[in-house]
Order: C-alpha cells, then sequence, then structure tokens
C-alpha cells in the first residue's frame, strides 16, 4: 500500500480557502477545497469524495500543489497540432507583404489571403487555410489597412531633406531671439459642406448600415492651427480660401502665441500661404513644407479625427447649421488638449 505525500506545510487549510474565495477558475477552486479538507485531518477517501474524483486523482493534485503551489492546481493548456508555417516562412511572408505584389509579375495589385495560399503552395508545397493564413498574419502584426494616398509625383528625397534640416534651422532661429521659447505649430484648411462624407461603423457581420447623405452643396471652410508640444489650437470658420482669410486666421494664431514665445508654423504651399499679400504677425514665422507631401502635416489627420467622430454622417439643413457644426468641433477639439498630442506630436519635428 503506498504512503500518502505530505502536503507541504507553509499552507494551511484557512489559507487555501481564502484563495478559494478569491480564485475566478472553477476547477482550481474545487481543487483548493479538496486540499484544504486534508489540511484540516480529514482523510484521502473523505477528499476524495468531496472532490468527486477517484484517489491517484487526489495524489496527483497534492504533488502539483507541493510543486507549484496553487498554480500548479490550474489546468494547463492544451498544446495542440504544431504550425504548419516555420520562422521562415514567416519570415518571407512578412517580406512579401512588406514590399506588396509587382502587377505586372504577380498579376495583383494587392495581396489577398488567396493569392499568399497560392505563393506558399508555389514556393513550399505547403497547404493552408484562409482561417489559419489569417491567424498567422495576424500574429505578425499584420493588418488589413486603407492605404493613405500617395501624390505620383511626391519626392522622397525633399522630405527627407526637410525632416533632417527643419529642427536644425528652427534651433538656430531661437539663438537669433535670445530668450524667447519657440513654439512649432501646423496649420491646414478643411472644407466642410453638405455633400458630407460616410464613415465606417460598427454593425452586424453580413449586414450593410445605411447613413444620412446629402446632395447640395452649401459649405464652408474651416482654417485650423495645432501646437502639439503645448496641446493648444487656434482656429476659425470661414465662407471661402482666400489671402484675406488667412490673415484673419494667422492673426488668431499669434494671439494664441505665449506671450514671450516666437512661433514657426508649418503649413503646404497653397496660393494663400505663399503670396506676398499675406500679412504675417512678427511673432511668426511662416515655414512652407515640401511639395506634394501632405502626410508631413499632423492636421491633415486632425481633420479625419473630426470627420470621423463629430462632423460626418450628417445632413446640414443650412449654411448656418454647417458653422455651427464646425464650431463645435473644433471648440471640443481645443477642449481636449491630450488628444491634439496624441495626433501631432511627430518626432522629427519635436526631437
Amino acid at each position: 500500500m503506498s504512503v500518502p505525500v505530505a502536503l507541504r506545510p507553509d499552507y494551511s487549510a484557512g489559507r487555501l480557502r481564502q484563495l478559494a474565495r478569491q480564485s475566478k477558475d472553477a476547477p482550481q477552486t474545487r481543487r483548493l477545497l479538496t486540499l484544504a479538507v486534508i489540511y484540516e485531518g480529514g482523510s484521502r477517501t473523505q477528499a476524495a469524495e468531496i472532490g468527486g474524483v477517484s484517489l491517484q486523482t487526489v495524489r496527483d493534485w497534492v504533488l502539483h500543489f507541493n510543486a507549484h503551489g496553487p498554480d500548479g492546481l490550474l489546468d494547463g493548456k492544451a498544446p495542440g497540432q504544431p504550425s504548419i508555417l516555420k520562422d521562415e516562412h514567416r519570415q518571407r511572408l512578412s517580406e512579401m507583404i512588406e514590399r506588396g505584389p509587382i502587377p505586372a509579375v504577380h498579376g495583383v495589385v494587392r495581396w489577398r489571403l488567396a493569392d499568399l495560399m497560392q505563393w506558399l503552395w508555389e514556393e513550399y508545397r505547403i497547404r493552408i487555410s484562409k482561417q489559419t493564413l489569417s491567424r498567422e498574419l495576424r500574429a505578425l502584426n499584420f493588418r488589413k489597412l486603407s492605404a493613405r494616398p500617395r501624390h505620383r509625383e511626391k519626392s522622397e528625397a525633399a522630405v527627407a531633406v526637410f525632416k533632417k534640416t527643419s529642427p536644425r534651422v528652427w534651433r538656430k532661429s531661437r539663438q537669433t531671439r535670445p530668450g524667447k521659447p519657440l513654439e512649432i505649430w501646423f496649420a491646414d484648411e478643411a472644407r466642410i459642406g453638405q455633400k458630407n462624407k460616410i464613415t465606417r461603423r460598427w454593425a452586424r457581420r453580413g449586414t450593410r448600415p445605411s447613413a444620412p447623405r446629402d446632395l447640395r452643396t452649401a459649405s464652408a471652410y474651416i482654417f485650423g492651427a495645432i501646437c502639439p508640444a503645448q496641446g493648444k489650437g487656434a482656429g476659425l470658420v470661414l465662407p471661402r480660401c482666400t489671402t484675406e482669410a488667412m490673415t484673419l486666421h494667422l492673426a488668431e494664431i499669434s494671439q494664441a502665441v505665449a506671450p514671450s514665445a516666437h512661433a514657426v508654423l508649418l503649413l503646404d504651399q497653397a496660393g494663400w500661404h505663399v503670396s506676398r499679400k499675406l500679412k504675417v504677425p512678427p511673432n511668426i514665422t511662416l515655414v512652407p513644407l515640401p511639395a506634394k507631401a501632405p502626410e508631413l502635416n499632423p492636421v491633415e489627420n486632425i481633420w479625419q479625427f473630426m470627420r470621423e467622430n463629430w462632423i460626418s454622417n450628417r445632413v446640414f439643413t443650412s449654411y448656418t447649421d454647417i458653422l455651427d457644426h464646425c464650431c463645435a468641433a473644433w471648440t471640443k477639439l481645443t477642449d481636449q488638449p491630450w488628444t491634439i498630442m496624441s495626433i501631432g506630436l511627430r518626432e522629427w519635428a519635436h526631437q
């Protein structure tokens, strides 16, 4: 007859019952209460009856508990079947997705799961289902995302040079104004009108949700500027984009700049931004961004955030209604400095 295995001495019946009350795992709770009976002096047979198991199972629980404590009474995760893909396959998949398909070679302009399944078969003779391949790609941190538009004439070299040299120029400009802190601002304009956007929304799978849409043409423009480092903004809602409107916006930004600071305002090369008739306040220096590179301006992301959360999926009854909603949306944004910081901070500009 085998000798019962003694329970570890650093626990007691009261301690195990307390752990059982705190546990959210039902099997672990049952095992803790079973072992508590043994700590109280009960026999292994009584413990097996309370736990609804055999004596051998109680012995196994005791061994696991002695070796790993209460965590040893948790159910282990089944190992499951080994993965079809190896590390080499995952690395090649990542490289293929990062590079993207060559239409003339692969016959597609974007990768689908079916295309990647075909590639795995042709390259490694591996058969894999769509569901398994989808899980593998998600484990590699890939998601199906909307592509950001890129101008066909954009110069990547000009963008790289701008990111590298601009902060150096700003530091030099700070030296010409000793004692004045420098604020980095970004500015842009967004047209908001009755021909409104329809954004994505949560809905049951297999359905297509509807949203109101208007075909009338009344519209206004939000002139918006943000200082991501300070989490502040300055904006106006105006009827059109002109040099006079931009002059009003610069005056509004000038008032938002700290009294003892000087602002560097980054903006695109629209005609009303570079006009010689533009009146620039003395506490602002305009810095034009490289042509055809809107991704350098975080205000573009501000517009996207505002449209998706506050402006889209609406019908504006009148021009006044447009003005009211634009003003309310911009006020809501400036009341959330953490949102401006989260969306607007750029490492190349605020290093």
